[in-house]
């Protein structure tokens, strides 16, 4: 997986390395819905399924959002940084190869 590549440029708008701790309270409050659903069913009724977004919302989550970033703003972006950060240009290509590879990485 070290040569693995991004097929997408599809970033998420965050600071936040992982969501997994906001998908699992969202499945836990998704599955105490369900349970209270079915612990106040009559047998002669039909289970009816909570709807996901009852119970959560995507922009209540860590990652909140995606946002395209296109290959040739990755460029300038990376160009520019590496510009305020070096004054040699061999330095600048490389630390500007060096951003790209980590963005595309996954």
């Amino acid at each position: 997986m070290s040569r693995s590549r991004r097929k997408l440029p599809i970033f998420g708008f965050t600071t936040a390395r992982s969501e997994a701790g906001d998908k699992r309270l969202w499945h836990k409050r998704w599955r105490s819905r369900q349970r209270d659903q079915l612990a106040t069913l009559r047998p002669d009724d039909d289970p009816v399924p909570v709807p996901h977004r009852a119970v959560s919302d995507t922009w209540d989550m860590a990652k909140d959002g995606k946002s395209w970033f296109a290959p040739r703003r990755q460029r300038a972006a990376a160009e520019r940084f590496a510009a305020r950060r070096s004054a040699s240009t061999p330095e600048r290509r490389a630390l500007t190869a060096r951003l790209l590879a980590k963005w595309r990485s996954k």
